[in-house]
């Protein structure tokens, strides 16, 4: 991978990563949580596609082989994609400001938020995230990173299922619709 590409990656991962702990201070108290019985197999599945993404420890396996070929243009759109990815994650967060926590939770005051990219997808921070990854693993273009892509997007279909059992008992009158409306990840589709 050029070294320009690694900076502009790493780049855009960063100031994902920025913007996500700095508004991470500003959240609502929680009042209900996942439990940790439930957490820790998907962040497990989480930090997993991480290491897989981000690290060189799999460049002597199979997994460091490429499934795409190392053209500028392809690395150009994989970039893009990460930044767009990244980008809508970002505003789905912020759009839902204080209500917002890494785990499965209901926060005092909690609010339903259907607004913005919410009115796209239920989960626009999970759909960013997941583009932003296809970008990253399109723009490196090794097997490491589809797996990577895959262990993310099982975390988060399971991580789906209990927040929408979670939404429905919090806003047992607003959120069946809502999900009758609104596609969980993909807009119009899925």
């Amino acid at each position: 991978m050029p070294l320009r590409l690694y900076f502009a990656l790493a780049g855009v991962w960063t100031v994902w990563g920025i913007v996500w702990l700095v508004a991470a201070a500003f959240a609502k108290r929680t009042v209900r949580s996942q439990a940790m019985t439930q957490r820790l197999p998907l962040a497990t599945m989480t930090f997993s596609s991480g290491v897989l993404l981000g690290s060189g420890w799999f460049r002597h396996s199979w997994l460091a082989l490429r499934f795409v070929p190392e053209l500028s243009w392809v690395e150009a759109t994989g970039l893009a994609l990460a930044a767009l990815g990244c980008g809508f994650s970002v505003w789905a967060r912020l759009t839902l400001g204080a209500n917002w926590s890494g785990r499965v939770t209901v926060k005092a005051d909690h609010e339903l938020i259907v607004s913005g990219p919410y009115a796209l997808t239920r989960h626009p921070i999970y759909t960013g995230i997941l583009i932003g990854v296809a970008g990253t693993a399109l723009a490196i273009g090794e097997w490491r990173c589809v797996v990577a892509f895959f262990l993310l997007l099982i975390a988060f279909l399971l991580k789906i299922r209990v927040e929408e059992q979670l939404m429905t008992q919090t806003f047992p009158a607003t959120y069946p619709e809502y999900r009758r409306r609104v596609k969980a990840l993909v807009p119009w589709l899925f």
